[in-house]
C-alpha cells in the first residue's frame, strides 16, 4: 500500500485549510473592490461546494491505496468542481 508522503492529520489540515482560504478570498477581494460582490447564498453555495469537493478527496485517499488512482480520481473532483463553478458564474453550457 502506498502511503502518501504526508501524515493523515497534516494532509487533512492542508485540505481543510485550503478550503477554508478559498472561501475567504472572495470576502477579502469584496473589501477591497466593488467587482466581487457575493451575497449569504453565494458563499453557502460555494461553502457547500467545497465540503462535497473536500468530501470526496477525503474519501478517495482514505479508500485508494495506489497513488496513481488517488491522483486521477482527484483531477476528476477538480474538473467536475471547476466545471460547476464556472457554470454556475457564467453560465458555459446554457
Amino acid at each position: 500500500m502506498t502511503s502518501s508522503p504526508l501524515q493523515p492529520a497534516a494532509w487533512r489540515m492542508a485540505l481543510w485549510g485550503a478550503a477554508v482560504v478559498l472561501l475567504l478570498l472572495p470576502w477579502v477581494a469584496m473589501q477591497f473592490t466593488t467587482e466581487v460582490s457575493w451575497d449569504l447564498g453565494d458563499f453557502v453555495v460555494f461553502g457547500a461546494m467545497l465540503a462535497i469537493a473536500g468530501g470526496a478527496l477525503e474519501g478517495i485517499v482514505r479508500l485508494t491505496p495506489h497513488r496513481r488512482a488517488r491522483l486521477w480520481a482527484a483531477a476528476a473532483v477538480a474538473l467536475v468542481f471547476l466545471l460547476i463553478w464556472a457554470e454556475l458564474a457564467v453560465g458555459i453550457f446554457g
